[in-house]
């Protein structure tokens, strides 16, 4: 046995006692399954690695070779399907989003077994060479491929999921990713030799050796930092826009094509792979240098102190803040959005934003960048006779507060790491009004804030504070109209109730003089049936009550509404109606609405002329359209009245009025795809028009 297949073999028993140990802390999570899985395969992958490392007949190392890709191959679906589930929120969407690229990832290694099985490589004695070559048919090139892609697509998702996480949630996973990443940057750096020169060497397999043996390493670190706990991010859609796993990858392999191009034209073959392996360390190098807060913290200050320029750009931060909160509907959203850009702003790994309860006196956890969304709902008491807190107007450094309070903020806001430097905090004032505080803990390397620092928190406590205050006010204005909605369709009812009850008492009132004539009691029998169907239909619409004003289009002749409405009217002392009409073709139209507007029309009529006076009601044709007016001789209306508030709701020159009916008349009328005109005069009279289609609902 060589000592490079002893070093697979090393690792591959680390690999498997980390998937081991992963089962036995998170037995209950779905993503730790995947990850066990994958860690078994990758220490199967290793031992045949080993095996083939200490072989040295050529057919035994085609065999077990072959079946090296395969392993490898199938193992690109175990790590996506782990990728794109590890500590989502929304892990099974996710799943359900990359089911199909899965499935091909699991069918493509089955199909190359089926269909290439002896034919996807090959192994060859190369002249002047005491290292075997394996070469890669067109079906091995295939998988090849497809193993890169993969392996990119996995480091992709993980680092979608790294890039959600702030602050302690990301520090929690910090090290599986790296571990995971160095894996996968091992196996990139292997499949893209195998493609540039159509196989690789023998021994090339110890890279992924080492990779394996390097990742696990720091996964064990991450192991003992966090037991592998998952936490629950929502990671952005857009991918290829953002990540910096397909620009890196893509570089790497411009890059070594670049090289490949140049060796072959010069030559020089003996030290490629080991530029390549360079370019590889130097991209995986830019990688830690773009994920590691210190290393930019550290060039941001040495940038400030040195060539005195401001240790922020302002204008990028409140950018990013405006652009971060905007869409945000409620309390949670935006503590979430400003707890992550204070996060990322002054490289803090816990921030807490808390949200002051004004009836229970207590402090409740809004958002935090240490505690996942599940948890972030805890409240605790809060001092709040205690006046100090409230007279606070600018950021504090919290270890210095000497008051009860300053206590149970400490209490409620422990550190997690000793090096984190001093909590601060900063309150949440919109003008008088205290609405909670922002705690800052875990800071990177626990440097202490700066005057300009301390300058940057209030003005983003001001301005949190400020978008609070509006979401409360807009909810409290959305409260509002969904009340003054509710009371304008229930004016509605009570509306057409009303006119049902004055149709009623009008002919009860004329019952008492004419209950001697057979006729009239009759008419008033059939009087009080229609108008007793009518608060049934009344209360049939009232029980299906929606936002929406709904028709029911019917055949109907327009002076017969008008006739029944009249009718239902009649009778009232002191008022003279005058008829015309004019024959017309029927029209589809809500006869029961129809008849509620030319009823409101009529009633409105009387009223104007208090009670007495001439009513006149015609009907005909007009440019396509039929036309029902109706006119009075009462006291009018103001211009400015009709202008402003002639149908609009709860208006009306009526001592006893509701002010709904000319409102609920122009929604049925324009439901129908007509108008309603109106034309008056004080002290003279007024008329009202309606125009219906002719041609509506054919």
């Amino acid at each position: 046995m060589t000592s490079e297949s002893t070093l697979a073999f090393i690792a591959a028993a680390l690999s498997a006692a980390l998937a081991l140990a992963a089962v036995f802390r998170n037995r209950r999570s779905g993503a730790v399954w995947w990850f066990a899985l994958g860690m078994l395969g990758l220490a199967a992958d290793s031992i045949l690695t080993g095996i083939c490392l200490s072989l040295i007949g050529l057919e035994k190392l085609a065999f077990w070779q072959e079946w090296d890709l395969i392993l490898k191959a199938f193992l690109v679906a175990i790590w996506l399907g782990f990728a794109v589930t590890y500590s989502r929120g929304d892990a099974g969407e996710s799943f359900r989003r990359w089911g199909i690229l899965l499935a091909i990832a699991c069918l493509l290694p089955v199909a190359a077994l089926l269909g290439f099985r002896g034919d996807l490589s090959q192994v060859l004695v190369r002249p002047n060479s005491t290292d075997l070559w394996i070469s890669f048919s067109s079906a091995g090139k295939v998988v090849n491929v497809a193993i890169l892609v993969g392996t990119v697509l996995v480091l992709m998702n993980l680092e979608r999921t790294f890039r959600s996480a702030v602050g302690t949630m990301q520090w929690r996973i910090k090290f599986l990713i790296l571990g995971l990443a160095v894996i996968f940057g091992a196996r990139i750096y292997t499949r893209s030799q195998a493609l540039v020169y159509s196989g690789h060497t023998n021994s090339l397999r110890e890279v992924e050796a080492i990779g394996l043996l390097v990742g696990c390493m720091l996964l064990s670190v991450g192991y003992f930092r966090s037991g592998f706990r998952e936490i629950d991010v929502y990671p952005s859609r857009a991918v290829l826009q953002t990540s910096i796993t397909v620009s890196l990858v893509g570089g790497y392999l411009f890059v070594i094509g670049v090289l490949a191009q140049i060796v072959a034209h010069y030559g020089g073959a003996t030290s490629f792979q080991l530029q390549a392996f360079l370019v590889l360390v130097a991209i995986a190098l830019l990688a830690v240098f773009l994920f590691s807060e210190k290393i930019r913290q550290r060039i941001k200050r040495f940038v400030s102190r040195h060539f005195s320029r401001p240790q922020y750009d302002f204008r990028s931060i409140w950018t990013h803040f405006t652009q971060s909160t905007s869409s945000a509907i409620d309390d949670p959203t935006l503590c979430a959005a400003s707890a992550e850009l204070i996060c990322e702003t002054f490289n803090v790994l816990s921030v807490g934003v808390w949200l002051f309860d004004e009836e229970k006196s207590k402090l409740r956890l809004e958002a935090s960048t240490s505690r996942a969304r599940t948890v972030s709902g805890d409240a605790v008491e809060f001092p709040a006779i205690d006046p100090s807190i409230t007279k606070m107007r600018k950021a504090f450094d919290l270890e210095k507060i000497k008051d009860n309070w300053g206590e149970t903020l400490r209490q409620i806001s422990e550190t997690q790491f000793s090096e984190g430097g001093n909590r601060a905090g900063v309150p949440l004032l919109a003008g008088e009004r205290y609405l909670g505080l922002i705690i800052l803990a875990d800071r990177v390397s626990g440097i202490p804030y700066t005057v300009e620092e301390l300058e940057l928190l209030e003005c983003i406590g001001d301005q949190v504070a400020s978008s609070l205050l509006n979401l409360r006010l807009t909810k409290e204005i959305m409260l509002g109209k969904e009340l003054e909605a509710f009371q304008t369709i229930s004016a509605f009812f009570v509306h057409d109730l009303k006119n049902a009850a004055s149709t009623l008492k009008l002919t009860l009132q004329n019952l008492q003089v004419h209950f001697d004539d057979p006729a009239f009691r009759q008419d008033t029998l059939r009087s009080i049936g229609a108008t007793t169907n009518r608060i049934n239909q009344i209360i049939e619409r009232l029980g299906a009550l929606g936002s929406k004003l709904e028709l029911r289009p019917s055949p109907v002749d327009l002076n017969l509404v008008v006739e029944q409405a009249i009718e239902n009217v009649n009778g009232m002392p002191g008022i003279e109606f005058a008829k015309e009409f004019e024959p017309l073709p029927k029209l589809m139209v809500d006869s029961d609405q129809l008849r509620s507007v030319v009823t409101n029309l009529l009633l409105n009529a009387r009223d104007a002329g208090g009670g007495r006076g001439r009513i006149e009601v015609k009907t005909g044709s007009q440019d396509g359209w039929a036309a029902l007016s109706v006119s009075d001789d009462g006291c009018g209306m103001t211009p400015s009245f009709l202008r402003d508030s002639l149908f609009r709701p709860f208006k009306t020159t009526k001592k006893k009025g509701l002010g709904i009916g000319m409102f609920q008349s122009k929604m049925i009328i324009e439901a129908h795809h007509g108008s309603i005109r109106v034309k008056s005069d004080v002290g003279k009279g007024t008329t009202f028009q309606v125009l219906l289609p002719l041609t509506f609902g054919k």
